[in-house]
């Protein structure tokens, strides 16, 4: 411990973080420098400065990496359509790398010794940290303190804060895990922990209302894309964080991405999360509208395949390696012709198609009519089948002949 002067404390001002601070002092005695990453939080970073000096940090890095999260991990993820266990939009996942690359650039600017995170020894979030961290500075010490303190519970993480003057926006009855950025909000703990209660939604929802709670009336909204990236809602072009922000606002209002799972977590247990990810969701869903008439069968089924994978990497916290770097290479060339409008309609935690064009789109109206046309030969069907199904004539041949000999 006496090796380490200084280090950087990835700090969000949650309970976690809030009292690594003193802790650090009292078992290191060293200089801590807090990081906080924006990736969207919001209100969450108001007033952090002041608390992180007051408990102990000598400074605080508030780092705007809202732009690059988005376009660099956020959309690349999108256009692989990648979800972990069909229901997971990994808004925790691709945040994490992003967040570990710039506590090694801060590490290096001040020279410190270690990077401290206050990620838990039963949680996904400590290895994908970590494994950023290795990335990009392969010798940095890492600290975690949750593995080598004496504090056994989040309860008794509240008595060591109310015991070195820590102030916390939670009670004992509230604390539930979270982490929030601008794709989605996560609820673990409390009450959640066991899967047969049911979410009090009213009580943990920020980002929107249940569908019980939506209007009645419907939402119509069109997205447009562009080589795969969103670039417009309602025709209105924007960046990616504007856009975001605007779907987390419609679709929360409609109460849509609300999902209640539990997961396999990397670390070998499972667990119960409430995810609240609106605009995400709204995105995936258009997005995979838009490919359904853009993509070929034999690419859309293979990227399929990629988008499991995909997931499973950005879930595991596998961002910066090359399995990962291919992968999206694959997908990028699959979206050369990803591009065009989807119009959707938004009810009551629902997505409900109402339209999609592309420039590029496969579809053929000519080609797929019920009525008469001029340029598809019905009667080329039958080769086809015969061909399609020789395997399954020559099989059921064979048994008859086999029971034949057999029957003799």
């Amino acid at each position: 411990m006496s090796d380490i002067k200084k280090v950087i404390l990835a700090y969000s001002g949650g309970l976690d973080t809030s009292i690594i601070i003193p802790w650090l002092k009292d078992n290191y005695g060293c200089e801590v420098v807090a990081v906080a990453a924006d990736v969207g939080q919001g209100a969450e970073l108001s007033g952090l400065e002041e608390k992180a000096i007051k408990t102990g940090a000598s400074k605080l890095y508030i780092e705007d990496l809202r732009k690059e999260f988005v376009e660099e991990y956020v959309f690349p993820t999108l256009k692989a359509q990648a979800v972990y266990e069909n229901k997971y939009l990994l808004g925790t996942s691709f945040a994490r790398p992003i967040i570990g690359k710039r506590l090694v650039e801060i590490a290096k600017k001040e020279g410190a010794d270690a990077i401290v995170h206050g990620c838990t020894g039963k949680g996904n979030d400590q290895v994908r940290f970590e494994l950023a961290i290795k990335a990009y500075a392969p010798s940095m010490k890492i600290i975690a303190p949750w593995r080598i303190w004496d504090l056994k519970s989040r309860d008794e993480e509240i008595d060591y804060a109310i015991e070195k003057n820590v102030p916390i926006a939670l009670t004992r009855e509230t604390n539930y895990s979270k982490d929030k950025n601008l794709w989605h909000l996560s609820h673990e703990g409390l009450d959640l922990e066991d899967p047969m209660n049911e979410p009090d939604y009213d009580k943990i929802l920020e980002m929107g209302v249940s569908p019980e709670k939506a209007p009645d009336e419907p939402t119509y909204i069109t997205l447009s894309f562009e080589k795969g990236i969103p670039i417009a809602l309602n025709g209105e072009k924007m960046d990616g964080v504007t856009l975001i922000e605007k779907l987390n606002e419609l679709g929360g209002k409609n109460g849509i991405g609300i999902a209640d799972l539990v997961e396999n977590r990397l670390v070998g247990m499972k667990s119960r999360g409430v995810y609240e990810t609106p605009g995400g969701t709204i995105l995936y869903h258009a997005h995979d509208v838009l490919e359904s008439i853009c993509l070929d069968k034999a690419t859309a089924h293979f990227k399929q395949h990629v988008a499991v994978k995909f997931g499973e990497i950005v879930y595991d916290g596998q961002w910066y390696t090359p399995l990962r770097e291919a992968l999206s290479a694959f997908v990028d060339s699959t979206q050369e012709t990803v591009t065009g409008d989807v119009k959707m309609k938004l009810y009551k935690g629902n997505i409900i198609n109402a339209g999609v064009c592309s420039p590029y789109s496969l579809y053929s109206e000519e080609i797929a009519t019920f009525g008469e046309d001029d340029v598809y030969d019905q009667t080329d069907s039958a080769g086809f089948i015969n061909l399609f199904g020789l395997p399954i004539k020559v099989k059921a041949l064979m048994d008859e002949k086999r029971a034949e000999k057999e029957n003799k």
